[in-house]
């Protein structure tokens, strides 16, 4: 800032600026001045210009509308009663003809008045030349009902009525005010004389139709509302005072008595519809000509009374327009010089302050709190550089800006801190917990291989599942804390061995089918989190749909990379609900961002964490069968086209070839074709199960092929966790394979021999229940027997051995246990009917 405007800037204060400031308006009367003095003469002559064409037509107007009301009556008498007297009729014709004329006579005054006046007052006048048209109709009615002539006759009292609430609008506020409990007398005077004129119609039949009393009960209730609600509250003065005395009166009570009279006789009902009135007709008219002489006198003098109120507050609007157009005047020559002067001033100063305090918000705080996000440390000093604009009320605002600025950088550096912490202390509870999950499942995976009996296995894979799910949940405490869960793998990882590995850690696995044909891996970094993402979905999917229905796995190669789509069938959701977490799947938000919301659904959180952190793409979009489908896009960076034994490719191509002719042909397995039941023997086989910490490829631990013949659904818990076996169950899963194979070719009677060799060693073949079984306990023949036999000296190696003895001491114990029923690890159609079938072992575990 320039020494020249500081020092103009403490020329004063900040409330001696603000004093001149008050001023402005007067200055800016400069320009306006001559506009104003014209348009304050301009109200007063208006006003007074209003008030004469209100005693001129407004007056006649209501002249008119009492004389209708009064010609409607004996138009209804004269209707009910066409032989009656016409004197009294044709009298008041006269009366009303003279009000008419008076009224029309002031045209000249009509054209000279507003445009909403003039129209108004002109459709007046056009609904009165119809009159005699209708006249002519009560005399001999030929072309409409007596109840169309009386509504004409409403018609045109609602014209004048109408008229009269307009002329009453004027431009002064209060005596519009005062004219609108006249127009709601006039109003209230209008229903009662509708109702006098429906009674008049009906009297000498002494009966009503239901339309007539529901028109009539109409008119009784929008009366005593107008008058109850709206007329009383709204008077003042001495009309609120006569206004009450009539109410008050006995005429008013006759006819309030008479009312309900008429309304309680449709509750004793008639005969074919029809209402018999009270026999009140002379009680009715005695009151009501006593009521309508009492208030047309109330209407017309506070009619007169407004219109000369009215004329007073002309006459005060001219002298105060002259009043203050002097005084103006005097005023602004005064103020124009200073307040330019100090305007200019003030205005310079704040300019300053603005653009500084934008440069503040704008640009610095944003930047410290995107510093804070980033974990960098931030100095509260230098991050809020104060502003200088002196000791004044303008310096003052500058120092509160000062002072907020430093309570929100303080504030935003102890919610990092303490977000920091608090990641770090929900990091520390999980590991933890981590560990003791990841020992328990040590534990049960002991225990699975220690015992042999169908009952305590399956409560132990129970266990184990439950424990994989446990696992799960803390790994999502560790996602959200922004670490990475503590699996890792070292060698890619087959797609249906993730697959199978998501199915695993989901509760509902039994109704989860996985379908694929491609043979493809994952790259080790993305394994875990794809594992975790795939079995969030699958969860969710379980979650949210009936527990008959299965939960469809399909996974594919596409154009832009490996696609993994998860249906349910489930109730799904709205269009507003899919786009929602669409667009939060594809941009994860901050996790407080999701803490506060109200539909708190953290596994969407992690879902977006761990699809953002690998680059891929999760859609959900509604599923043909009434559910959600969710579509999992792993892009081609991630996916590896050929496992660690590519090169052996030729090999196993070659050991196809010499498959002999009797074997039973392989193909490419879907997980819903394959069962996870050839790994349960696998791991049956106690020692063989020993997990080996050695990295070796994946594909062995894929079942890749199987026999044609057989075809089951993932309807028994999955080997989920076969996935691992990049990393660290590669050498029990090909062990327990070897046995499973040879078993399977000779059960099935399908050929001889095992499976085709691969690199020049001959493969695992498939386990077969009974293999290891004593000779005499067996059902396959002797001659089978020794081809087993022989062909398992071929192939023996360290863990067949121990296999071997497992699979004889489980044996021996089964041939011991008389009471035992044989369980069949082949699946229901390997095994009699009635017979139990072993459960499938639960997840691995990392």
């Amino acid at each position: 800032m320039s020494p020249r405007t500081g020092a103009r800037r403490r020329l004063g204060s900040i409330r001696l600026s603000l004093i001149l400031l008050a001023l402005v308006p007067s200055v800016t009367l400069a320009a306006m001045w001559g506009v104003t003095t014209i348009q304050m003469f301009s109200e007063g002559l208006r006003l007074r210009d209003q008030t004469g064409l209100s005693r001129s037509t407004g007056a006649m107007g209501t002249d008119a509308t009492l004389a209708l009301q009064k010609e409607r009556s004996l138009s209804a008498v004269l209707l009910a009663s066409p032989d009656g007297s016409r004197s009294a009729l044709d009298a008041q014709r006269e009366r009303t003809d003279k009000a008419i004329a008076t009224l029309v006579g002031q045209s000249d005054r009509i054209r000279e008045a507003p445009t909403r006046i003039r129209d108004r007052m002109y459709s007046v006048i056009a609904s009165v030349g119809s009159l005699e048209y209708y006249r002519g109709q009560v005399d001999n009615p030929t072309d409409i009902t007596p109840e169309q002539a009386l509504d004409q006759y409403t018609s045109i009292i609602d014209d004048q009525i109408h008229a009269f609430q307009e002329i009453s609008q004027v431009d002064d506020g209060e005596l519009t005010s005062q004219a609108g409990p006249l127009v709601a007398l006039e109003h209230s005077a209008e229903l009662v004389s509708q109702e006098d004129a429906q009674l008049h119609l009906v009297w000498p039949a002494g009966r009503l139709d239901d339309e007539s009393w529901s028109h009539f009960t109409q008119l009784v209730n929008a009366r005593r509302f107008l008058v109850e609600d709206q007329l009383i509250p709204s008077l003042r003065g001495s009309v609120k005072t006569q206004t009450e005395r009539i109410l008050q009166g006995s005429d008013w009570k006759s006819l309030e008595t008479v009312e309900e009279q008429v309304l309680a006789a449709r509750a004793k009902g008639g005969d074919g519809g029809r209402i018999d009135l009270p026999d009140a007709e002379k009680r009715w008219s005695t009151a009501y000509d006593k009521l309508r002489l009492q208030y047309s006198t109330l209407i017309q003098q506070e009619t007169a009374a407004l219109l000369q109120r009215s004329d007073d507050q002309a006459e005060a609007l001219l002298i105060k327009a002259a009043a203050l157009s002097a005084a103006g005047l005097v005023a602004l020559l005064v103020c124009v010089f200073m307040s330019w002067r100090i305007t200019r001033s003030l205005s310079r100063r704040l300019r300053g302050l603005r653009i500084a305090t934008l440069g503040l918000a704008e640009e610095r705080l944003p930047d410290v709190v995107a510093r804070l996000d980033r974990g960098e440390t931030v100095d509260v000093e230098s991050a809020t550089p104060e502003l200088d604009y002196g000791r004044d009320e303008l310096g003052q605002v500058a120092q509160a800006f000062n002072t907020a600025q430093r309570t929100a950088v303080n504030t935003a550096v102890e919610l990092a801190d303490t977000r920091r912490g608090f990641q770090k202390v929900i990091l520390g509870i999980a590991r933890q917990s981590q560990n003791l999950v990841n020992l328990q499942l040590t534990k049960l995976d002991a225990l699975e291989r220690r015992h042999q009996d169908p009952e305590i296995l399956k409560g132990l894979y129970e266990l184990d599942s439950t424990a994989s799910q446990l696992r799960r949940y803390e790994e999502n405490l560790v996602i959200i804390s922004g670490e990475r869960p503590g699996r890792s793998w070292t060698e890619p990882v087959a797609l249906i061995d993730i697959l199978r590995s998501s199915v695993g850690e989901v509760a509902e696995y039994q109704r989860v089918e996985v379908q694929t044909e491609e043979e493809v891996f994952l790259a080790p970094p993305a394994v875990a989190d794809v594992i975790h993402l795939l079995a969030e979905l699958i969860d969710n999917a379980t979650t949210y749909s009936p527990a008959p229905s299965p939960v469809g796995v399909r996974a594919g190669l596409v154009a832009k990379g490996l696609a993994v789509e998860i249906e349910d069938r489930g109730l799904g959701m709205s269009e507003d609900d899919y786009a929602s977490f669409n667009a939060q799947l594809a941009v994860p938000p901050q996790f407080d961002v999701v803490a506060l919301a109200d539909d708190l659904r953290l596994g969407m959180f992690v879902i977006a964490r761990l699809a953002n952190r690998h680059g891929i793409t999760v859609t959900l979009r509604p599923s043909p069968y009434g559910g959600t489908t969710a579509i999992v896009l792993i892009p081609y960076e991630i996916v590896v086209r050929e496992s660690p034994e590519s090169a052996a490719g030729g090999a196993r191509a070659a050991d196809e070839a010499r498959r002999p002719a009797g074997e039973p042909a392989r193909v490419a397995v879907t997980a819903k074709s394959t069962t996870a039941r050839d790994t349960e023997d696998a791991e049956a086989d106690g020692p063989t199960h020993e997990r080996s910490r050695e990295a070796q490829p994946v594909a062995r631990t894929r079942t890749a092929e199987v026999p044609a013949a057989r075809t089951a659904t993932l309807g028994t818990r999955p080997e989920a966790g076969r996935a691992d076996a990049g990393r660290a169950d590669t050498s029990h899963a090909g062990a327990g394979a070897d046995h499973g194979g040879a078993r399977h070719a000779r059960a099935g009677r399908s050929g001889p021999g095992g499976l085709p060799a691969r690199d020049g060693l001959k493969a695992l073949p498939r386990r077969v229940p009974q293999t290891s079984l004593a000779a005499e306990l067996r059902e396959d023949s002797v001659t089978d027997t020794a081809d087993e036999a022989h062909s398992s000296l071929d192939d023996f190696t360290a863990e067949r051995a121990a296999s071997s003895l497992a699979g004889f001491q489980r044996g021996t114990l089964q041939a011991r246990d008389n009471d035992a029923d044989p369980s069949y690890d082949q699946g229901e159609e390997a095994a009699p009917e009635g017979a139990s079938v072993t459960s499938t072992p639960p997840a691995d575990r990392s």
